[in-house]
């Protein structure tokens, strides 16, 4: 393994060990809380909270790839069969980051089995029932918190000056799933980092055979110049 995914892979474990084990005990105080809120702010969240869904975001990036394929192959203009092609290889790498990320979360939520907040009458906050094979006993880690960790930490590796906008967008999406009663802090947290080391490790596999990225002189991946120089 590159050293330096290497070390990001740890910090982000260990960032991920300690927000969990923190968030924990807090978990049915901060939910009950958040769900107390005002009418107002829990309905602008369902507003915004689908923001996070796996299925327009593989969807939509699987569909510009097949048409950036397509019209790079077709078209007679070289400029812009380059500028298809780049923006193919742009949404191959959205692809694959959410898609890997919507495998590992659906994996982890099967094996787990944490009962949803709307349960905690029943079941309290900890109740786990492994491969229950049912979406109430899904809530660790939070889905749409991994897609939109995912989704903008690959954002974060293709413009890394803007990193704290995309980190704000992740986390006012993670947010809204407590608010709305889907998932606890620690559910948000867990998924909003295995996005994110999705995208990272990502982008390391992309720079390791050329494709998007490059690796920099720090062993970490840089975008390369997707489109050509105006003549």
């Amino acid at each position: 393994m590159n050293r330096s995914l290497a070390t990001s892979s740890l910090w982000i474990f260990a960032a991920t060990a300690v927000l969990v084990v923190a968030l924990l005990p807090l978990d049915p105080l901060i939910s009950q809380h958040a769900q107390g809120l005002p009418d107002a702010i829990v309905t602008f969240n369902r507003h915004i909270t689908d923001f996070g869904t796996f299925r327009w975001m593989i969807y939509g990036s699987g569909l510009v790839v097949i048409l950036a394929y397509i019209l790079g192959r077709v078209s007679w203009n070289h400029a812009l069969g380059e500028r298809a092609t780049a923006a193919g290889w742009l949404a191959l790498y959205f692809f694959v980051a959410i898609g890997a990320t919507s495998a590992l979360v659906h994996l982890f939520k099967l094996i787990v089995g944490r009962a949803r907040p709307e349960l905690f009458a029943d079941h309290g906050a900890y109740s786990l029932t492994p491969f229950a094979y049912d979406d109430l006993y899904s809530s660790f880690p939070s889905g749409h918190s991994a897609a939109v960790g995912a989704f903008f930490g690959a954002f974060s590796m293709l413009a890394p000056r803007l990193r704290p906008l995309f980190l704000l967008g992740a986390l006012t999406i993670g947010v809204s799933r407590v608010i709305v009663g889907a998932h606890y802090p620690s559910d948000v947290a867990a998924g909003l980092l295995l996005g994110l080391w999705t995208a990272v490790a990502t982008a390391f596999f992309f720079a390791s055979r050329q494709w998007l990225f490059r690796f920099g002189e720090n062993g970490w991946p840089r975008l390369t110049t997707l489109l050509p120089s105006p003549k």
